[in-house]
């Protein structure tokens, strides 16, 4: 192969490896070569166990919260939190002591199971076989487990109704209080409404999240200071620019309201600093070819 040949392969390898960022400048896309051209740090890797042939992929849909608007447990989970105890306080009954908790956002995890009848919290391996129990915050004795989940003749599916699958970070908060609120309800069994036994307290809690995204509480925090609730991440923009420039279609579906959409975008897309002096425009729109908000109830 000749000099002009070798010229010519690496200046279209290097092309394949750029992508405008933000700000308009090129850089290397170091997610589409095997080799990169630099070192990624390992939380920013991506581990797999099976590999997609993106030749036959014509469009990439993205969710907005929790995909590309990643939420900061610490500031959003406990405004959740704050905003469901208050629900329980003054909309459903619940003792006032409620209104002194505090949330402890590193102490859930994804993965857990919540016994909503009995107000214990499991963590089982593959085979369902409930590895560790905690009755709120008790870990519970080995042979206490064994004799509520150690049937193996009869093992329990562990879904719902009887049982809620901590699987997404929105829930994390959940359990957290629902934990809390079974530890104060074994201590002060009368200081709970009539009839509020463990899984109708689950129940509670379910519906005071959902009076909290109901009446815009949450979002609107959120809306007025994104940078406090949402992580900035400036590979978004060159992401989806890639995806554009390879000829792929793109799209966005959210069940969040155009409003917050709008303000969410600017902020994943724009320069990151939303503020009271800054307006939101449309220009995050150039990087997708549809835009779905609202409460979807069927996509065609």
């Amino acid at each position: 192969m000749d000099g002009s040949h070798k010229s010519v392969l690496s200046d279209m390898a290097s092309q394949d490896q750029l992508v405008d960022s933000n700000d308009g400048v090129q850089g290397p896309c170091i997610w589409s070569c095997p080799k990169g051209g630099c070192k990624i740090e390992l939380g920013k890797q991506i581990f797999c166990n099976r590999s997609l042939n993106m030749k036959n992929i014509v469009a990439v849909g993205f969710d907005m919260d929790y995909t590309l608007a990643q939420y900061k447990p610490e500031t959003f989970e406990s405004l959740a939190y704050e905003g469901t105890v208050r629900k329980l306080v003054y909309d459903l009954g619940y003792p006032q002591e409620l209104l002194e908790w505090a949330f402890d956002w590193k102490y859930m995890v994804r993965g857990l199971v919540l016994d909503k009848k009995r107000g214990n919290i499991l963590k089982m391996d593959r085979h369902k076989y409930v590895k560790v129990a905690y009755h709120g915050f008790r870990e519970m004795l080995k042979e206490e487990k064994f004799g509520t989940y150690g049937n193996t003749l009869i093992r329990d599916a562990f879904d719902e109704p009887e049982y809620a699958l901590i699987d997404t970070l929105f829930s994390l908060a959940e359990a957290y209080l629902f934990a809390q609120l079974v530890d104060f309800k074994d201590n002060n069994p009368g200081k709970f409404p009539e009839g509020a036994d463990y899984a109708r307290m689950y129940k509670d809690i379910r519906a005071a999240v959902d009076l909290c995204h109901r009446d815009g509480t949450l979002k609107q925090m959120v809306a007025k200071d994104p940078k406090r609730y949402i992580n900035e991440d400036t590979l978004i923009v060159p992401m989806l620019k890639m995806l554009r420039n390879s000829g792929r279609s793109t799209f966005l579906v959210t069940n969040s309201l155009w409003d917050y959409t709008n303000i969410v975008m600017n902020f994943l897309c724009g320069s990151g600093a939303l503020d009271g002096r800054r307006k939101c425009n449309f220009d995050w729109l150039q990087y997708f070819d549809v835009v779905i908000t609202g409460r979807l109830c069927f996509l065609p």
